[in-house]
C-alpha cells in the first residue's frame, strides 16, 4: 500500500488553514479586552485610612487654607478659646472666624498680640504660632444696645428731636435733664477753647436718666470706656457711628454730646455738662483723628 504525504494531501492544508484563522482569532479576542487594573494592597490600605482620618489630599486645598494647620488660643472676657487655624489665613478672614465663636462681629473686634493685628497680615507675619495667646477687645451688639438703653418713649421723642429746628437744650428730652442743674462735681469747662484729651477720666457728667458718666480714652487699643455706676461698658471706637454736640444755653462752656452706637439716630447715648475745651478732642479721637500733644 502507498503512502500519502499528509503535508502535501489537500484537504490536511485546507484543515490546518482553518485551525489557523481560528487560533488568530481566539488571539485576537483577548487583546481586545479589557485587562484588569491591579494596585498593590498596602497603596489601596493607605488610601483608606487617610480617608478615615478626614485627612485632605493636595488637590483639594484651596487658596483659603493653604498652610500649616495650627491651635491658638482666643482670650476674651477672661475666657480662653482653643481655635484652628492655618498659617497662611488672614486677621480678617480669623475674626469673621471669631465672630462665629465669641457673638463679637468682626468689624468690632480688636485682635492684640505683640501689639495690634491688622487685617492683611496673615497668622504667620504676625509671629503668631502653635499654642500662642491672642487677646481680643470688643463688644457684642447685645452689649452695646443695652448701654443705650433705647425704649420706645425715647424712639418716639428722638425723632421729635431729629425733625425739630429747636436747640438740643430746648428740647424736652433734654431739659429733663438739664433741669436738675450744673452737677456739683463736673470738670470745669472752658468756652472758646480747645485742649487735647485730658490724661485723666471725664467724669462728673450725666447721662439721660440722670446717672453719673465717666469717659476714659483709650487710644492705645483703639476703645472709649464708658462708665456709669452699674457697668463699664468698652466700646470700641469704630463702632460709634457719629458724634453730634452743641453748646447748652445759658452755660456755654459745657456742651450736650450725642455717641451714636448704631445705625440710626435713635441709639445716641446722649451724655450732658460735657466741658467745652474737649469736645472737639473727643470728636476726633471717636471719629479717628487722634491728636497729639
Amino acid at each position: 500500500m502507498e503512502c500519502v504525504d499528509s503535508e502535501n494531501n489537500p484537504e490536511n492544508k485546507i484543515l490546518n488553514n482553518v485551525e489557523e484563522k481560528n487560533s488568530t482569532k481566539e488571539e485576537s479576542d483577548k487583546l481586545t479586552e479589557p485587562s484588569e487594573c491591579k494596585i498593590a494592597k498596602t497603596e489601596i490600605e493607605e488610601a483608606s485610612k487617610g480617608t478615615e482620618k478626614g485627612e485632605a489630599s493636595p488637590i483639594e486645598l484651596t487658596e483659603e487654607n493653604k498652610g500649616e494647620s495650627i491651635e491658638v488660643k482666643v482670650i476674651y472676657n477672661k475666657k480662653k478659646y482653643d481655635v484652628t487655624t492655618t498659617t497662611e489665613t488672614k486677621i480678617s478672614e480669623f475674626k469673621k472666624q471669631l465672630q462665629g465663636i465669641v457673638g463679637v462681629p468682626d468689624s468690632m473686634q480688636k485682635l492684640m498680640f505683640k501689639g495690634l493685628l491688622q487685617d492683611d497680615q496673615t497668622i504667620s507675619t504676625s509671629g503668631i504660632t502653635k499654642g500662642c495667646k491672642i487677646m481680643l477687645v470688643g463688644s457684642t451688639l447685645t452689649d452695646v444696645l443695652a448701654v443705650s438703653s433705647v425704649s420706645k418713649q425715647d424712639v418716639v421723642e428722638s425723632e421729635k428731636a431729629t425733625t425739630s429746628k429747636e436747640p438740643l437744650c430746648k428740647q424736652k428730652i433734654h431739659r429733663k435733664v438739664l433741669d436738675k442743674g450744673l452737677p456739683e462735681d463736673v470738670m470745669p469747662g472752658i468756652k472758646n477753647l480747645k485742649e487735647a484729651l485730658p490724661p485723666v477720666p471725664l467724669s462728673g457728667m450725666l447721662n439721660k436718666h440722670g446717672g453719673k458718666v465717666r469717659l476714659t480714652f483709650k487710644l492705645e487699643v483703639d476703645q472709649l470706656w464708658l462708665s456709669t455706676k452699674e457697668r463699664t461698658e468698652k466700646l470700641p471706637m469704630g463702632s460709634i457711628k457719629n458724634v453730634i454736640s452743641e453748646p447748652i444755653e445759658d452755660h456755654d462752656e459745657y456742651h450736650i454730646i450725642g455717641l451714636q452706637l448704631g445705625p440710626t439716630e435713635a441709639s445716641r447715648y446722649w451724655i450732658y455738662w460735657v466741658p467745652a475745651q474737649y469736645v472737639d478732642a473727643i470728636k476726633d479721637a471717636v471719629l479717628g483723628k487722634w491728636q497729639y500733644f
